[in-house]
């Protein structure tokens, strides 16, 4: 019997080059919450000596010294640092790595940029013949952003969409509604946008960018459906509910699973469904 293919259709191995545009950096700080690590995105047009990088990670020097150096390796230079949210394991190094590079930081919330330029939506960006389209996904944060790459039919995620399981709601600052929005630009991006790729913030490179996309659509409206039936059953507390819906889950991720199923609580109160 042949093994189903995970959704999203990943690929065997994570880093180094993904698409024509596009090398993965990995960062060393796996864990249980950012699986393998930390994706970097090194993104340049073929040809050009100026790179963007996406995800500086972590605040630790060997990984940002790396991505300098493999930017170098291939005759580039840094020209410019973008931020898909603020979250430390994506964000924390990005002052050190401004410094590292002489460039400036851009990100949707003020509080991380380096420099007077934010981010908006549907904004373009182009860098060394480089064109990148600002996407505004809030949900996982309110900060949240991704990054298609047109030239590539690709587009960076950062923790809305992984390229392994699933995303956490960040309650109070994500909400569910805004998430479930965001997949389903997301997936018109895909439908009708040409999308194919998905480079995400942790996990592999996915090639199925429509069928990761109506995987996270289905399981969210799954997990809504199984926390209004616990409500209902009389587990009423976000710990309550946890320890129900998500029996299943490796007990260390329960803090984090907590977090979405206050976001879901909200989102059914909001709804009049609870």
């Amino acid at each position: 019997m042949t093994a189903a293919i995970p959704p999203g259709s990943p690929r065997p191995t994570i880093g180094g080059p993904a698409t024509e545009r596009a090398v993965c950096v990995l960062a060393p700080n796996p864990s249980a919450m950012t699986l393998d690590g930390t994706n970097t995105w090194l993104l340049s047009e073929p040809g050009s000596e100026i790179a963007v990088v996406v995800d500086p990670g972590p605040l630790d020097e060997g990984h940002l010294r790396d991505v300098i150096a493999t930017a170098q390796a291939s005759g580039k230079r840094i020209g410019l640092t973008l931020l898909t949210h603020g979250h430390p394991d994506h964000a924390e190094g990005a002052a050190r790595f401004a410094e590292l590079t002489g460039t400036r930081v851009r990100a949707l919330d003020p509080a991380l940029r380096l420099g007077d330029e934010g981010l908006t939506a549907g904004e373009g960006i182009t860098v060394g013949g480089l064109e990148l389209r600002v996407v505004a996904t809030p949900g996982h944060t309110a900060d949240s952003l991704c990054f298609e790459i047109p030239a590539d039919a690709a587009v960076l995620t950062g923790d809305t969409v992984l390229g392994r399981g699933t995303t956490v709601v960040a309650h109070p600052d994500g909400r569910l509604g805004d998430y479930l929005d965001s997949l389903r630009v997301l997936q018109a991006l895909a439908v009708e946008g040409g999308v194919e790729t998905i480079l995400p913030g942790h996990g592999p490179v996915l090639t199925d960018a429509r069928g990761a996309v109506e995987f996270y659509l289905a399981h969210r409206a799954n997990r809504l459906a199984q926390v209004e039936t616990a409500v209902e059953e009389g587990h009423t507390t976000p710990q309550a509910v946890v320890s129900h819906v998500y029996a299943d889950v490796d007990r260390t991720l329960w803090p984090a699973a907590e977090l979405s199923v206050r976001a879901q609580l909200d989102y059914l109160r909001e709804h009049g469904l609870i």
